[in-house]
């Protein structure tokens, strides 16, 4: 089923949308099974961002698709690549890849403010993540968005989660990230959300969200689905993409056109 036209218009001018009660109940136990699985069995870029002898824990992997049936069978088929090819507006909709993101009862570390595209390998502004809460998400630990930043025409150095330390002090056609303390001051909104919904927000949109401590949140996790639209090309970066896809043999410029990024919908 179509997204309804309102939700297409304010992803387009907002760079943020939530969809209410997109993913099936029965969807969502596919991912927890995914998850769970990916946790015991982490990918080769996952990351532990809680340093050890601290409370909480921060995990976080992504590119596991193909070898984690449930993330595809979600991921690739159904309600989701739909509603991203509806918010997208294009004539299709390939997989980039999943990311899966799980911080624990009394997890100090925050997700800092940033965008996606810089960290990512390739270039265009048809795309969107589809970020799939596994928990219900009050306000308190809840994804917030800077509206409309994904057309500042700016693309921000990214920095690293861990120690929110920047890539490289300086780079052609990027700029420094502000202070985290004068994004906090922005105007932003946060997106609560239920047990199938899912917020969408493109990747050139700043967004940030706080850890679980001080909250009675026991769980948070979450699988984002990043796709890709008609104008995505492989790009270079000044710094080491994440993920750090190579281009096996996709020439910078050129199309996805590879089984790794495969069409998951189209018109």
């Amino acid at each position: 089923m179509a997204l309804e036209p309102n939700l297409v218009t304010t992803y387009k001018r907002d760079g943020v949308v939530v969809l209410r009660n997109l993913v099936s109940l029965d969807a969502l136990e596919l991912l927890r099974q995914g998850v769970l699985t990916n946790m015991q069995s982490p990918g080769p870029w996952a990351n532990e961002y809680t340093p050890a002898g601290t409370s909480g824990r921060f995990f976080d992997d992504y590119v596991n698709w193909q070898r984690i049936p449930q993330f595809e069978q979600v991921g690739n088929t159904g309600s989701v690549p739909q509603a991203a090819l509806d918010l997208m507006a294009t004539k299709t909709a390939r997989m980039f890849h999943e990311h899966v993101l799980v911080k624990e009862a009394q997890t100090r570390e925050v997700t800092p403010w940033h965008h996606d595209d810089p960290y990512y390998g390739i270039d265009g502004m048809d795309n969107v993540s589809i970020w799939i809460p596994l928990d219900p998400i009050p306000e308190s630990v809840a994804l917030r968005f800077i509206v409309g930043s994904h057309l500042w025409d700016k693309r921000f150095i990214p920095r690293r989660f861990a120690d929110q330390s920047a890539y490289v002090d300086e780079a052609t056609d990027f700029v420094t990230m502000p202070d985290q303390g004068d994004l906090n001051k922005m105007q932003s909104i946060t997106c609560p959300v239920n047990l199938g919904d899912a917020v969408a927000f493109h990747y050139r949109t700043l967004h940030s969200a706080p850890g679980t401590f001080g909250t009675e949140v026991h769980l948070r996790r979450a699988v984002s689905f990043r796709y890709v639209g008609d104008d995505a090309v492989f790009a270079s970066r000044p710094w080491r993409t994440s993920p750090p896809l190579e281009g096996n043999d996709l020439s910078f410029g050129e199309q996805l056109d590879d089984p790794r990024f495969p069409i998951v919908a189209k018109r």
